[in-house]
């Protein structure tokens, strides 16, 4: 391998010959490109094996921590049919869009925002779409998107493990993915879904995230387990994954969230669990 293809370009690569950067085929399907005028140092998907989870509060408690602590983030909703991530923020389209690409818009706490919700007439319009153009439109939120200099895109996923998340997997150079779950008994079979799809797509897992662990009592501070008790630590041993986080509900949370003012959160059952993403 050359030295040239070692050191490639992404802005003027031409995946065909490239041997030595994201670009490289990857099981036969080579990367997508990335927007000319941006430059993205890691990709963290934010995954579950099941919906409610609460995926889309978790990619942007992480997105908030990271913004916190310095680093330039984005958010790529990924969750065409079911989008949140604007309405979390108070954001409204539409997006803005020029010959060079389409501009995310940016939050209070200046992270880069790129959903199908900024583009539609109304937030409340539904997306009737099939997978395969479901599909296509994550791409061109890569390909198409002005992202600049970011240090972490964090891309919220839709459940389960279907054409969206195989293409975010298969099209983006994911550094890592976060496994999103809850205390119910079926939570073994929901994170080794998930996560047996990453180790098929050569994916590391950076660690899982439990939600909706307990509810603390407001008058005595009891921690109270209404889904029952936790189980993620035995599934997190036998993956061999960290546990970044034990959420419980957090109604105050959940008020901001409604009231589209979560930049303001800083999540602190989090804020050690951040340990174990990919270093930027």
């Amino acid at each position: 391998m050359s030295e040239e293809k070692k050191q490639c370009d992404s802005k003027s690569c031409d995946k065909k010959s490239c041997e030595g950067c994201s670009h490289a085929k990857e099981g036969g399907i080579p990367k997508e490109q990335l927007n000319a005028y941006s430059d993205v140092k890691k990709v963290i998907g934010v995954v579950s094996g099941k919906g409610g989870v609460g995926k889309s509060f978790v990619t942007a408690s992480l997105a908030n921590e990271m913004a916190a602590r310095g680093y330039r983030v984005g958010i790529l909703d990924a969750d065409i049919t079911g989008p949140s991530i604007p309405r979390m923020y108070g954001l409204k389209g539409a997006a803005q869009a020029d010959d060079n690409g389409i501009y995310p818009m940016l939050t209070e706490n200046d992270i880069k925002i790129m959903s199908i919700n900024l583009l539609l007439p109304q937030e409340e319009t539904p997306v009737i779409w099939r997978g395969p153009i479901l599909a296509n439109m994550v791409k061109q939120f890569w390909t198409d998107v002005i992202w600049g200099e970011l240090d972490y895109l964090f891309v919220d996923m839709p459940p389960g493990t279907g054409d969206v998340p195989l293409t975010v997997f298969q099209s983006l150079p994911v550094d890592g993915v976060v496994i999103v779950t809850s205390p119910q008994d079926l939570v073994r079979m929901i994170v080794k879904k998930a996560y047996n799809m990453a180790e098929m797509m050569k994916i590391p897992v950076a660690g899982l995230v439990e939600n909706y662990s307990f509810v603390k009592c407001p008058d005595c501070g009891k921690e109270i387990h209404v889904f029952g008790e936790s189980k993620v630590d035995a599934v997190g041993a036998e993956l061999n994954v960290p546990v970044m986080a034990k959420m419980p509900l957090e109604p105050e949370l959940a008020a901001l969230v409604d009231a589209g003012k979560f930049a303001e959160v800083r999540n602190e059952y989090l804020s050690k669990g951040v340990q174990y993403l990919p270093k930027a």
